[in-house]
């Protein structure tokens, strides 16, 4: 009996963690997936406000932050790939093209300038999008498993100006540079979900959808993180030789990283250009590539909720950058020199990406964690 009156029950264990939420007595609590009810409060209330925009907003507004969402899908699976798995990828924007590609050519006219399936329902071209970007992912992985650093960076940046030049050349498909294609029709059980209809204008519609999508790939990524892939993946990235040693088949691994970061990126390449309707190969360039790459250092490298903010920010900033160039001639003494919007937007991604590496690595999340640090400690907070 006195054995039986030592073992907390469930009950008064659930009440001790109550009272310290950091204090884990399992491996269920310690690895659940919001596991205090502030953070499950605040998630709630964050989505309802998500959601409440739709009737809130201008539709202008709508379709800004409908972009970013879908910015947040490729910047996660440009985490799953870098920050959870620690293999550096410049070539994002090439798996981007190939599923933003893929949905316009299943969506396509089958009778248009460009090659067309006519498959516009969103449930087949949108899988279909990342399942293809997948396979690319994969062949590409063998390669690059083999490499690290430096020498990882230059093969996956080799596929970006690989891929610029296929997609120029490649007509039937693209169209060609300076003309494009019609990018993948938002269609749903016959209702096109990017024009006005019975749930609403198109913006609200596709605002919405984004959304969805966006909590969706966030609660996978976030699980795969709490999986045994995801320990094999931080296992890989902060020590990848006692990793192997330990039994982590590094190259397994390591395709299974490249295959999903690269579902993601065609999942939201096919939706990105979705909202504008409008697909050019010039758009999957180097800049793409550092745009994700901005967004995942400025957000919060391995990290669901870092990767959402710094595609926030950099979306979101974006109205400022265009507005700079105009600018500048005022500033400068010989307006010949004026830079365009691709130099200014390289530059000022550059120096953000610097700022941030600098004052703070952990990114706009560990702003955040330091914040919140700050205010649960107070007022002893030095």
């Amino acid at each position: 009996m006195t054995v039986a009156r030592d073992i907390p029950t469930s009950r008064s264990r659930a009440r001790r963690v109550r009272g310290r939420p950091l204090l884990y007595t399992s491996y269920a609590q310690d690895m659940a997936l919001l596991d205090t009810t502030a953070k499950r409060a605040w998630t709630f209330v964050l989505v309802v406000l998500a959601f409440s925009l739709a009737a809130i907003l201008q539709d202008r507004s709508l379709e800004v932050l409908a972009g970013a969402y879908v910015m947040a899908i490729g910047a996660i699976g440009l985490n799953i790939v870098s920050g959870y798995a620690g293999q550096i990828s410049l070539g994002h924007a090439f798996f981007v093209a190939i599923g933003a590609y893929t949905a316009a050519a299943l969506s396509g006219p089958v009778d248009g300038r460009t090659i067309g399936f006519g498959l516009a329902e969103i449930w087949i071209w949108l899988p279909a999008a990342g399942v293809v970007a997948a396979v690319f992912g994969v062949i590409v992985a063998p390669l690059a498993a083999r490499l690290r650093g430096l020498y990882l960076a230059v093969v996956t940046l080799g596929l970006v100006f690989l891929g610029e030049h296929v997609f120029k050349e490649w007509k039937s498909l693209t169209g060609g540079p300076g003309v494009g294609r019609e990018a993948a029709v938002p269609e749903l059980f016959g209702i096109r979900l990017n024009e006005d209809g019975p749930l609403g204008t198109g913006e609200q519609t596709m605002y919405v959808l984004t959304l969805a999508l966006l909590i969706v790939f966030a609660l996978a990524a976030r699980n795969l993180a709490r999986s045994r892939i995801g320990r094999a993946f931080a296992a890989i990235r902060d020590r990848d030789i006692a990793a192997e040693v330990m039994g982590v088949p590094l190259t397994r691994y390591k395709v299974l990283a490249f295959g999903i970061s690269s579902f993601y990126a065609g999942c939201a390449g096919a939706l990105l250009y979705s909202i504008t309707g409008y697909v050019e190969p010039g758009s999957f360039s180097l800049l793409l590539s550092v745009q994700f790459i901005a967004m995942v250092l400025i957000g919060g490298v391995a990290t669901v909720s870092g990767s959402i903010m710094g595609a926030l920010f950099i979306v979101l900033i974006q109205p400022l950058t265009r507005s700079l160039p105009a600018l500048l001639p005022v500033i400068s003494s010989d307006t010949t020199v004026t830079p365009n919007v691709y130099q200014v937007e390289t530059v000022l991604y550059g120096l953000l990406i610097i700022l941030f590496l600098v004052f703070e690595p952990r990114g706009l999340f560990g702003i955040w964690i330091r914040a919140r640090t700050y205010w649960k400690s107070w007022p002893f907070s030095y």
